[in-house]
């Protein structure tokens, strides 16, 4: 059985899908793109600010399901530009910590939805 995921805390999705879905003992989230949940706009600067925006996203549909950070088993960051992924890194390890690091995916792309400059999803074990 699967349950959909949602907060007010995150921005809402802009088509046909979920923010997450829960099926088992998993959260499955949607990519999240950089926006400002209280200007409804990209998080102001570049890929670091960007970054850090993208994470909080994903952390507070986390949290509105039970689980934090630290349950992510993977996650994919999607990149505009490989050239930024060492100051994606830098914001990334902050936000993950330094130990017990999920599994993680980054791939540059062609185009991300509203010209973004990152976007990542994950998948999380709810305790």
């Amino acid at each position: 059985m699967k349950e959909i995921i949602a907060t007010e805390k995150a921005p809402k999705a802009i088509g046909p899908y979920s923010q997450a879905v829960k099926a088992g003992n998993f959260i499955f989230t949607s990519g999240q793109l950089p926006i400002d949940v209280s200007t409804g706009e990209f998080a102001k600067g570049g890929i670091a600010e960007q970054t850090r925006q993208s994470i909080l996203n994903v952390k507070a549909i986390l949290e509105s399901a039970g689980a934090s950070l630290q349950d992510v088993v993977k996650s994919t960051v999607f990149l505009s530009d490989m050239n930024n992924f060492a100051e994606m890194n830098k914001v990334y390890s902050e936000l993950f910590g330094t130990e017990k690091h999920p599994a993680r995916s980054a791939v540059q792309v062609a185009r991300l939805p509203k010209d973004a400059l990152v976007e990542i999803e994950v998948v999380a074990l709810v305790k």
